[in-house]
């Protein structure tokens, strides 16, 4: 059972918990640098729900910003797992 937990993880889960326990505090240090906090981040997908139920489908303009902003996070975030899983 030890093998499929570490499979799984992709590490021991002391050392998976550790990483995890690392990047969550650099990545909250980066968003309160921004001002961003988890409940704005809820607040601003139920907005989106909500703008584009409320104003019809004209919100979906609003997309390709979307997109960008989201690329600004998700694009390093990939970058690093990619180093961080890098084995030479």
């Amino acid at each position: 059972m030890s093998n499929g937990v570490n499979g799984f993880l992709g590490d021991s889960p002391l050392r998976v918990l550790i990483k995890l326990l690392i990047l969550s505090v650099a990545v909250g240090f980066l968003m309160s640098i921004f001002g961003l906090y988890p409940d704005d981040i809820l607040f601003a997908v139920r907005d989106f729900f909500l703008d584009l139920w409320n104003t019809g489908f004209k919100t979906l303009g609003r997309l390709g910003d979307y997109l960008l902003l989201g690329a600004v996070i998700v694009i390093p975030v990939f970058i690093l797992i990619r180093l961080f899983s890098y084995r030479r």
